[in-house]
């Protein structure tokens, strides 16, 4: 059974490079791959997709039929598309046992994505069915900012607990700046605060007590720090992958089918309940009926001298 890798993270992080570096990586070790695009603005794909959005939805089209701005017609298009995804799974399944990976690749716009309810629909389609493990994947640079920092692991963390996946945290771009700074603020919040302590604004000071809310959170984290460009890191990358797979059938599959359990027994005790109504209403309506004829049948019976008598029997 394929594993779902889903990229996620906020614009410019690098996404698809590294969804771009992750298919280079699997076609080299000659891994057979599934490649989803979800993304319908962007312009040029450096990666050979089997399913591409823009197929079937045209985003400039989309704004300018419904009067949209950029945001506006990415949503719209990811839900017309949403309304035809039963077909993509029916195209993966066909494929399910000769690929290792579907790779899916989303809007830089995370929002639209991660709190849409056609991103819901998508992500617990392919959960419900495959192993799937969320990307988030971060742009190591920009995070060296503790602010910056700060408000990704806020997202991250919102993300981990909307999709109930598991989750693996991607530090990419690190040819450019290492992301050695970042674990170690993940792994002592002394150190976080030491680079707050020249902050005291109100923002300042929120995010200093963010660091002790968010440490059970980092905890249950796996870290790895990538290069799209130079493929720097993609041994750890799988790795950690791997692991999350196996998190995936020990704890989130059982959940999982519980819930589905739970679903389909609600679903049975409501058609009995509604059934039970039914002949319920069905016997009330014989019985009335039954009534009706017995006020107004016509008896025929015979009187002492031999004639006949008829009259109507009202019990």
């Amino acid at each position: 059974m394929p594993t779902c890798l889903m990229m996620i993270g906020m614009a410019g992080t690098g996404k698809s490079t590294l969804l771009q570096r992750i298919n280079a990586y699997l076609a080299q070790q000659k891994t057979p791959r599934y490649v989803i695009n979800l993304d319908p603005a962007v312009k040029k794909l450096n990666f050979g997709a089997h399913v591409d959005i823009r197929d079937t939805v045209n985003y400039k089209q989309v704004m300018k039929q419904y009067n949209l701005g950029p945001n506006g017609g990415i949503l719209t298009s990811l839900n017309l598309f949403t309304t035809k995804f039963d077909q993509v799974l029916a195209l993966i399944d066909k494929r399910s046992t000769q690929v290792e990976y579907i790779l899916l690749d989303t809007p830089g716009q995370i929002e639209i994505f991660t709190w849409s309810a056609s991103g819901q629909i998508i992500t617990d389609s392919i959960a419900s069915t495959y192993p799937s493990v969320v990307l988030y994947v971060i742009d190591t640079p920009r995070s060296g900012n503790p602010v910056t920092f700060m408000s990704n692991m806020l997202y991250a963390c919102s993300i981990l607990y909307k999709t109930k996946l598991p989750f693996v945290l991607v530090f990419n771009k690190i040819d450019v700046a290492g992301h050695e700074t970042c674990m170690e603020w993940m792994q002592d919040f002394t150190s976080f605060q030491a680079a707050m302590e020249r902050d005291t604004s109100y923002m300042g000071t929120l995010v200093n007590s963010m660091c002790l809310v968010l440490e059970e959170f980092y905890n249950q984290l796996r870290v790895v720090g990538v290069s799209a460009v130079t493929g720097e890191g993609m041994p750890e990358l799988f790795e950690a992958i791997a692991e999350a797979r196996q998190e995936y059938l020990n704890e989130y599959k059982p959940e999982l089918e519980k819930l589905h359990q739970e679903k389909q027994q609600k679903e049975m005790d409501r058609k009995k309940e509604t059934l039970a109504k039914l002949m319920n209403d069905m016997k009330i309506e014989q019985e009335t009926e039954d009534v009706d004829e017995q006020e107004g049948v016509e008896l025929v019976t015979k009187d002492e001298d031999g004639s006949f008598q008829r009259f109507l029997n009202r019990q």
